[in-house]
């Protein structure tokens, strides 16, 4: 399959067309893999300059804490065109081909995430339904006291100290392959905290459990504010 950086030529009746790509592909083939403490990589310029201000203006209206599947959201123009891409088989080859592992057989949830609450980030390792995961960042600047900057672990334990950390900043893009390795999390946080997350899950059963589950939590957290 051809991973060339080429425009998107389709799209559905009645849809926007755009002769750009959302995501800047070459600059997802530039970044380094990272083998210990597992499998991850870190690309900066992971989002076209030139859709920066569409996908600014045209993040979904949310107003929950916590991850809401696609379906659950108003997508439209770029940013629909951005999750149209991250679904795609091309981004799924293009990350095969990085991470030295095939995800075309796996299906995937992907997730939209603008409020964090400061019990959000523990380390964590992701649960073994996961295959892998690839979180894109949107918020237009970030502090620099280590709040809400997802980390590298080593453990379960603590924050630090950190393998590497994620600027949660307009363009980069962390992904990393699950294992009993793949600690991860970020220091507390309450706020505005941008975030599109998909993750590649073993089979349809787990990816229908998960949308079950997050639903249930969202319909809670809709009754009781949190």
């Amino acid at each position: 399959m051809s991973m060339a950086n080429t425009a998107t030529q389709t799209a559905p009746p009645g849809a926007d067309i755009w002769t750009t790509p959302v995501i800047n592909r070459d600059a997802i083939r530039a970044a380094d893999v990272k083998r210990d403490p597992y499998t991850y990589m870190l690309a900066s310029g992971a989002l076209a300059a030139d859709a920066v201000p569409a996908l600014r203006a045209e993040f979904p209206v949310i107003t929950k804490p916590g991850f809401l599947t696609v379906d659950e959201v108003a997508l439209k123009g770029r940013f629909k065109q951005f999750v149209d891409e991250i679904e795609s088989p091309e981004f799924s080859e293009l990350m095969s081909q990085k991470m030295g592992l095939d995800l075309h057989p796996y299906p995937r949830l992907t997730t939209i995430r603008k409020l964090s609450q400061l019990k959000d980030g523990r380390p964590h390792q992701d649960g073994k339904a996961k295959i892998m995961t690839a979180l894109f960042y949107l918020n237009d600047d970030w502090g620099d006291n280590g709040a809400g900057r997802l980390r590298v672990l080593r453990g379960p334990d603590k924050f630090e100290p950190y393998d590497c950390e994620v600027p949660p900043t307009m363009g980069w893009m962390f992904a990393f392959l699950r294992s009993d390795m793949s600690w991860h999390g970020h220091p507390p946080f309450a706020g505005e905290r941008k975030v599109v997350q998909t993750a590649w899950v073993k089979d349809e059963g787990e990816l229908q459990r998960k949308k079950k589950r997050n639903a249930t939590a969202q319909f809670f957290k809709g009754i009781f504010g949190r």
